[in-house]
């Protein structure tokens, strides 16, 4: 197993790994235009205005579906307290990861965009909606982190502990749909590591693994925030998630424990301003890092990536003793064609097999 130390703010990652981090993959297939445009429309941003290049005192905000409150409660205020931010007012649109990139894409208006995954992002880069320079920061464009968890009801009733107890213990697994929502993905690739670098298992073993989750998952929501909204409304024995989503849940007084396997997966979530935002929009993005923003996602249940923050909370953030990263299995751009593309690829097999939509 690697040895992690602590570097940039907090995140775990292996001492013998390069500092560079994978831009994330190709996406081939895409939804058609305006049915795309029609869900991110769904989402609300289109009744809010367009962008902030257009009117110098608005950014539309496009994120996936979990901070959505950890904006609109305690970053956009606070952001709004500065000078920069003083006069700047907010849009919202929050959903599943790929739907929020894809309707991007296809138009709908965005001048900051926050990302489950770096393929998301990519697809933008690739529209030139998102400059190719995002990540060339010294966080490498991740504003906070978080880790896969197993969210079970009070009292743990099932003792589910490691991966395999998912399996023997015949669990009904709650997960998103991963053709549409990040968080599946990192589920499925924590799974899938879980076995081949945290027990050396073949790649084979690796797949026919994920396999078994997703024959005991009845039901893949949209969203990793939908996902957690059927699990504490009672559908399920055990929800795959992010642990920021698992002490939110607990936060709102739901009946659930939580889990950090030993042998799991450090999430990293792209940020960035679109190439037609207002400077404002950076300035947003540069508030994030700074002791008081990152001190908000600490508090919200997310690892903040500033050292000197994570440090403050470490008590709140243990380590896995066998966390690994994306680039620890290959990347972004290998992982997404390999396993996520959704006309070819390991999981869209296994869904077809289940009748599961990949589009």
């Amino acid at each position: 197993m690697k040895q992690f130390t602590l570097r940039r703010g907090g995140a775990a990652t292996a001492t013998n790994g390069a500092d560079a981090r994978p831009r994330g993959g190709r996406n081939a297939a895409k939804l058609a235009a305006a049915a795309v445009l029609a869900l991110g429309l769904a989402g609300g941003v289109a009744a809010c205005g367009g962008s902030s290049s257009a009117s110098g005192g608005s950014i539309a905000m496009v994120g996936y579906s979990t901070p959505e409150t950890v904006y609109t409660d305690t970053l956009e205020p606070g952001f709004g307290k500065t000078d920069d931010g003083s006069d700047v007012e907010f849009s919202n649109s929050f959903g599943a990861s790929g739907d929020q990139s894809r309707a991007v894409e296809a138009g709908q208006p965005a001048d900051v965009v926050h990302f489950s995954t770096d393929p998301d992002m990519t697809r933008l880069v690739d529209a030139n909606k998102v400059a190719d320079d995002w990540n060339q920061n010294e966080y490498n464009g991740y504003v906070e982190d978080s880790v896969v968890v197993f969210v079970v009801r009070k009292g743990n009733p099932l003792g589910i502990q490691t991966w395999d107890d998912l399996i023997s213990s015949d669990a009904e697994i709650v997960t998103p749909n991963p053709f549409q929502s990040g968080s599946a993905k990192w589920n499925l690739m924590a799974a899938y590591g879980a076995k081949t670098i945290g027990e050396g298992a073949s790649d084979q073993e690796g797949q026919d693994f994920m396999k078994q989750i997703l024959e005991q998952t009845p039901v893949q929501p949209p969203s990793g925030r939908d996902a957690t909204t059927a699990f504490t409304g009672g559908k399920g024995d055990v929800l795959l998630s992010y642990e920021n989503e698992a002490i939110a849940a607990q936060n709102a007084g739901e009946d659930v424990d939580y889990v950090i396997p030993d042998d799991t997966i450090l999430i990293e979530t792209p940020i960035a301003a679109t190439t037609d935002a207002s400077d404002s929009s950076q300035k947003f993005i540069d508030y994030q890092y700074t002791d008081e923003a990152q001190q908000a996602w600490a508090d919200a249940g997310y690892r903040p990536v500033v050292k000197s923050v994570f440090d403050k909370n470490k008590d709140k953030f243990p380590i896995p003793s066998g966390l690994f990263t994306m680039e620890d299995l290959g990347g972004w751009d290998k992982v997404n064609t390999e396993f996520f593309d959704p006309e070819d690829s390991v999981v869209q097999g296994i869904e077809k097999d289940l009748g599961v939509a990949t589009e």
